[in-house]
């Protein structure tokens, strides 16, 4: 019998050994799959039934389709970043139920639908970092009963519906950082019983939102700093087991003396970096034993005096210096004396009205036959009803409205009435020509409007009167010849505009006029070949513009000029052959994300990169037609650099390139195209470069070619990874 298992397993080792998928390498031993920056389009079909941990960074699968993973049951990492995806099907991860570990990091990923996450009932982590979320729908995680760390930082949410993560029993940190998250529905935190930390900094709210965190009774961690919050009112923040508040480089100009009275274990409170010239004794917070307040503007008069007596009683360490009068700046407020606080001009601390809270509108408990409502979620439905027409009757506080996949053709004046609560309405592909002057009116809380997949191709400003907290307008895959000039005169707060695959020729000046606070813009897909130079003007707060698949000729130096803010920029999939002189250079302060890659791009001017540096995180020349590249040796900061399937001329020209590689940690993917002999050849192991000038003093000590290439080697195995531990197979088609 032992004989035979023994048999048993060497063929199953042996087929798993054979089914590995190119271009990925597997170690059996310990049923571990890499298939890194492979240019795969879909998930390979071949993945040996065993594996445990698969990781496919740097991909490019758009979609994740519903069972991609159903012939590897026994995973339990998986690595998808950077792998471009943009949808997840409803059931993509079913059959997964050993999976603890998920990341999905630095992809394109807009929406979660209640399905997406179906299957990972064993899931821990979950790591939606970097994607650009505009809406979870309620629901989305009610599968995903063992998570404990769920990360979606940095995406693009605005608003956070009551009850959108329900079922998440067990989680214990929630990362809501850097999004631009202002609205919090009253229940958005309820069901959460064993959070311990929420991150909300990083985002833009107005006021401490008190309703929603009452709900968090276990709650140890709170990080609400980077927020625009101008003043925290009486009774503020009920969190019976809260100890560390971070309220930094937010807008406060005031606290209120009982602010945190229902907060009994506060221990440590962080208001550094705000506006604040004083603070009154914090009654009620007998726990607390540090204050923060450096960077503020104190002025230690004998107003501060109470503050400063409340420090001493209660023995609470204070951080922080005086700003005014002259004769005391500097000195930190432990080392004052109550003598040396006096009055010689009159203050008041500014007392900002606490923020009135809006009537809630109760529910009418109506729904339009056909359709559903979920009273819990505050959530309508018609969704693939065959309608012709917008129905009426919803409950008066419906929060999110689904009625795509129906016939409606057009939306007419006031066609959602009594919908002051919506935040936010679906009307993809619903056949839609034409939106109607005050289609919208009475939406007054409305922020995500999608209009994706209709036949749109023309839109005047008012049809958005009355909705003037809309945010995110989506209106992808429509009709649009060019962008609606004066449009989005009637929308302020408009963040993110979608209008990727419609038929646009030109970005004209004037066409992005009332934008003003537009940060990502979304222009993929369509037939741009020009751009006017102040087209992007009226938007100087942009930070993200998507140009890739357009008919670009050239890089629209020109029209970048004014955007101070801009940190993405693609071009990728556009005809430009050539990258002139100072092409980023009225970007260079602040560019992080640059895509040149499938563009047939022949040639980069040596000062091509003037003012880009160490701000550069992410740079894609992948697919290019170029033989050499400019000397990048100042983009010291660099996460990602793709040159695969760039025929780089491997001559003495190259060596800078050659030798920079030699000290990123970073799989860049360079190979030579050419001469001859080293055609195929990663750049980093071609030995034409020993032949060139200078070779030996790019090397430790001066020493000889051979010499130096046989120390270097084994330095170069562990920072490559070229050397595979014991039970490694690389796929050799």
């Amino acid at each position: 019998w032992a004989l035979l298992l023994l048999a048993a397993a060497l063929a199953l080792e042996g087929t798993a050994t054979a089914r590995c998928p190119t271009p990925c390498v597997c170690d059996n031993l310990r049923a571990h799959v890499l298939c890194l920056n492979g240019n795969l389009m879909a998930i390979p079909s071949t993945i040996p039934q065993l594996t445990k941990k698969l990781d496919l960074q740097g991909n490019s699968f758009t979609v994740i389709p519903v069972g991609a993973f159903l012939t590897t049951p026994y995973l339990t990492h998986l690595d998808l970043q950077r792998c471009k995806v943009e949808r997840l099907e409803e059931g993509a991860f079913r059959g997964l139920g050993r999976l603890v570990y998920l990341n999905l990091a630095s992809n394109s990923i807009a929406l979660l639908y209640q399905e997406s996450l179906d299957g990972l009932s064993s899931l821990q982590q979950l790591i939606l970092e970097g994607n650009r979320i505009e809406e979870i729908q309620p629901g989305a995680f009610g599968h995903l009963g063992s998570l404990t760390v769920l990360n979606l930082r940095a995406n693009a949410l605005v608003y956070l519906p009551d009850m959108v993560f329900q079922g998440l029993q067990v989680l214990r940190w929630l990362r809501l950082s850097h999004n631009a998250l202002h609205v919090l529905g009253s229940e958005a935190f309820t069901a959460l019983p064993a959070l311990r930390r929420l991150s909300l900094d990083h985002n833009e709210l107005q006021a401490l939102p008190s309703e929603a965190l009452a709900r968090l009774d276990g709650a140890t961690r709170l990080d609400l700093g980077h927020n625009p919050i101008t003043y925290v009112a009486e009774e503020a923040l009920a969190m019976a087991s809260l100890k560390h508040l971070s309220l930094d480089h937010a807008a406060l100009q005031d606290v209120a003396p009982n602010a945190f009275a229902r907060s009994p274990q506060l221990r440590t409170l962080d208001l550094r970096e705000n506006q604040l010239q004083g603070l009154p004794p914090l009654a009620g917070a007998g726990g607390l034993a540090r204050v923060s307040l450096a960077g503020n503007p104190l002025l230690c008069s004998c107003l501060l005096r109470p503050f400063h007596d409340w420090l001493a009683r209660a023995r609470v360490q204070v951080e922080g210096a005086c700003a005014a009068p002259p004769a005391l700046r500097g000195r930190p407020l432990d080392s004052l004396r109550p003598p040396e606080m006096r009055c010689g001009h009159p203050w008041l601390p500014p007392s900002p009205a606490t923020p009135p809270e809006q009537p809630r509108a109760a529910g009418s408990g109506q729904c339009p036959q056909g359709c559903a409502c979920s009273p819990d979620f505050r959530h309508g439905s018609c969704e693939n009803k065959d309608l012709r027409k917008i129905p009426w009757g919803f409950p008066r506080d419906t929060r999110l409205l689904d009625l795509r996949r129906n016939a409606f053709g057009t939306v007419p004046p006031g066609a959602f009435p009594g919908l002051k609560e919506l935040v936010s309405l679906h009307l993809q592909s619903c056949s839609i020509g034409a939106l109607r002057p005050g289609a919208l009116r009475g939406l007054e809380s409305l922020v995500y409007l999608y209009l994706t997949d209709n036949h749109l191709s023309t839109l005047v400003a008012t049809a958005f009167e009355g909705a003037p907290q809309l945010a995110y307008l989506d209106l992808d895959r429509n009709a649009f010849a060019r962008l609606p000039t004066g449009a989005f005169q009637l929308l302020p707060n408009l963040i993110s505009l979608h209008l990727q695959h419609n038929a646009i020729r030109e970005l004209a000046e004037g066409d992005l006029a009332g934008a003003g606070g537009l940060r990502w813009l979304y222009l993929a897909g369509n037939a741009i070949r020009r751009i006017a130079p102040t087209a992007l003007a009226p938007a100087k707060m942009l930070e993200k513009l998507h140009l890739e698949g357009n008919h670009l000729a050239e890089v629209p130096t020109a029209s970048l000029r004014g955007l101070p803010a801009l940190s993405e920029l693609k071009l990728s999939q556009n005809p430009i052959k050539r990258v002139g002189d100072s092409a980023f250079l009225p970007v260079a302060s602040s560019l992080q994300h640059l895509y040149l890659d499938n563009m047939g791009l022949e040639q980069i001017s040596p000062g091509a990169f003037t003012g880009l540096g160490p701000k550069i995180r992410s740079l894609y020349l992948e697919s290019n037609k170029m033989s050499h590249i400019p000397d990048m040796s100042n983009f010291t900061g660099l996460d990602i650099l793709n040159l695969r399937d760039v025929p780089f001329h491997c001559d003495c020209q190259l060596l800078p390139l050659r030798r920079w590689i030699d000290k990123l940690n970073l799989r860049i993917g360079a190979t030579c195209g050419s001469p001859a002999e080293a055609r195929g050849l990663k750049v980093k192991l071609s030995t034409t470069f020993q032949t060139c000038p200078g070779w030996g003093r790019g090397k430790t000590g001066g020493t000889s070619p051979n010499k130096t290439k046989a120390a270097s080697k084994p330095s170069k195995k562990k920072r490559s990874g070229k050397s595979p531990a014991r039970g490694f197979k690389k796929s050799r088609a």
